[in-house]
């Protein structure tokens, strides 16, 4: 099946009349099917190249190599470390499994992920080798169906990311305080991790990895679990049922794109700044920014299939404690108090596809509860449940910032760190 042939429509469909439509369909996609299906077969492209995990595919100078794998489509754009045969053999000295173990098959690729390729993918990332437990545990968490990795290659410039927590964040210098996805090891995770996404799970901008208008790296961030302690809140993992001691991480997505068909998300959006020292208005403007970073007619639509992390620096969290606030006391008020119009959310709805249902068709598909099933005046929240959203602390110790990072199609996937014998003694020094 290497060499099957494509029919490309061409254009956006989705603003072609049905004239147009019956035209291409008739002049251009049938037409192509028939020389796809007549033409004589090319050679097969090069599959053993996965089926030799120890072939050496080059050899050259530090240039060449990085010039073979731009062309090959093997990285992000960037320079690479050589993922040398002695280089991926130390970082699998940092594994307690066979080199080509089968951790999972992870699509769209469909390509087996090792312990070898994804060591490869770490050298050529600039990662430490005692990086490998934490990576490894990252592609079980978006093999899950849960995480639906295909969801990727949307058109919605969707990003994955890694939040770690428990002992080995200080353990690794993982960062989670000012700069935190910009500082310590944290970028060359990040990056490995999508150079994983890229070369095993096979989504390739452009190709494959369909955002419109692309996307920035993976990132990684840790929770400043001192933080949470201080003010009484339990992190992250040990809300989802990971004992405290514990090392998870947890893969989620974020979206390039934010409320009502607005550019959102990381890069496009600034953090929300709550000035005044209240609980009240730190959770409203909280509501505002989570509705600005909320596409509801996408949200509401794929009903449970969302995921939200708000972000709150230490301070602003703390205010939020001292107000009795628990993590998911603030998830419940974001929830009930991020709300919409059933009128406004049905013309959204209608905006988005012409002929989209309303609130009222989501219920009766047993997409939302029924009770969002109101006049038209009434408002609903624009996720469809509390549990869709979590609270991460993190960031600048000394700001006052709230973060939103939403995304559609995903759900959040964890997975405990496996540490391989003698951790201490590898990571010593």
């Amino acid at each position: 099946m290497a060499d099957l042939g494509v029919a490309e429509y061409p254009g956006a469909i989705q603003l072609h009349t049905e004239a147009e439509i019956r035209e291409n369909l008739e002049k251009v996609v049938f037409d192509r099917i028939i020389e796809a299906l007549t033409r004589p077969a090319r050679n097969p492209s090069v599959a053993s190249d996965h089926e030799k995990p120890q072939q050496i595919v080059f050899r050259g100078t530090l240039d060449e190599v990085n010039k073979l794998f731009y062309e090959k489509g093997w990285t992000d754009g960037l320079a690479i470390i050589p993922p040398s045969v002695e280089k991926v053999e130390e970082f699998l000295d940092y594994v307690d499994r066979s080199p080509d173990e089968e951790i999972a098959i992870l699509p769209q690729a469909n390509l087996r992920a090792t312990p070898r390729n994804i060591a490869a993918n770490a050298v050529m990332a600039g990662c430490r080798p005692e990086f490998m437990a934490l990576l490894i545990a990252a592609v079980e968490a978006i093999a899950e169906p849960d995480f639906q990795l295909m969801s990727l290659g949307s058109t919605g410039c969707k990003t994955p990311w890694l939040l770690v927590n428990g002992p080995i964040v200080k353990q690794l210098g993982i960062e989670y305080g000012v700069a935190a996805r910009s500082r310590g090891p944290n970028p060359a995770i990040g990056r490995a991790f999508g150079l994983i996404v890229n070369n095993i799970a096979g989504f390739r901008p452009g190709e494959t990895w369909m955002g419109t208008w692309g996307y920035y790296l993976p990132f990684v961030l840790a929770e400043d679990e001192d933080a949470c302690d201080a003010i009484g809140w339990e992190p992250y993992h040990v809300e989802h049922g990971f004992g405290r001691g514990s090392s998870v991480v947890t893969a989620r997505t974020t979206a390039y794109w934010g409320g009502q068909g607005m550019p959102g998300g990381w890069p496009a959006r600034h953090p929300t700044a709550p000035v005044a020292p209240s609980p009240r208005s730190i959770l409203e403007v909280a509501c505002k920014h989570q509705a600005r970073n909320t596409i509801t007619e996408l949200s509401l639509k794929f009903g449970q299939r969302n995921m939200a992390a708000m972000l709150l620096t230490p301070p602003t969290a703390k205010i939020l404690a001292n107000g009795g606030y628990s993590k998911r006391d603030v998830a419940e008020y974001l929830w009930q108090n991020t709300r919409i119009t059933a009128r406004e959310e049905d013309d959204l709805l209608q905006a988005f596809k012409g002929d989209g249902p309303t609130v009222h068709d989501l219920v009766e598909e047993g997409l939302l509860p029924k009770w969002f099933d109101v006049g038209p005046e009434e408002t609903i929240p624009v996720l469809a449940g509390a549990d869709l959203l979590d609270v991460v602390v993190c960031g600048d110790a000394h700001r006052d910032k709230v973060m939103s990072l939403w995304c559609n199609y995903n759900r959040p996937v964890s997975k405990e760190i496996r540490l391989p014998a003698g951790w201490d003694t590898l990571t010593k020094g």
